[in-house]
C-alpha cells in the first residue's frame, strides 16, 4: 500500500518558520515530480511548491515564491518544504502528492496555522 504521510506542522507566529516533511512508504518516488499542494477551509487545493525527480527544477506559485523553499531527498524518499516568513494567509492543511498529483495517494495532510 503506497502512503505519503506529511508532517510538521504547527500554529506559528506570523513571521515565524516551519518545515514540512513528507516521506512515502510503499513505493519510491525518486523518479517523480512531487508537489505540495495546501487546501484553506472552503477553498480548492492548490499547488504551492514542485520539484523535479532530480532536485534541478523547480517551481512556487506566486504568493509563495521567495518564502518557501521545496527539496527532496530520494535516499531517504522524503520531500520537504521549508516556510519562512509565514503569513495568516498561509493558513491551510498541506498536503504532498506527485506533479500531477495521483487521487489515491493523497494522505491526512499537515495543519499549518498562522496567527497574526
Amino acid at each position: 500500500q503506497v502512503q505519503l504521510v506529511e508532517s510538521g506542522g504547527g500554529l506559528v507566529q506570523a513571521g515565524g518558520s516551519l518545515r514540512l516533511s513528507c516521506a512515502s512508504s510503499g513505493r519510491t518516488f525518486s523518479s517523480h515530480a512531487m508537489g505540495w499542494f495546501r487546501q484553506a477551509p472552503g477553498k480548492e487545493r492548490d499547488l504551492v511548491a514542485a520539484i523535479n525527480w532530480s532536485a534541478g527544477s523547480t517551481y512556487y506559485a506566486g504568493s509563495v515564491k521567495g518564502r518557501f523553499t521545496i527539496s527532496r531527498d530520494n535516499a531517504k524518499n522524503t520531500v520537504y518544504l521549508q516556510m519562512n516568513s509565514l503569513k495568516p494567509e498561509d493558513t491551510a492543511v498541506y498536503y504532498c502528492n506527485t506533479d500531477p498529483p495521483v487521487g489515491t495517494y493523497w494522505g491526512q495532510g499537515t495543519q499549518v496555522t498562522v496567527s497574526s
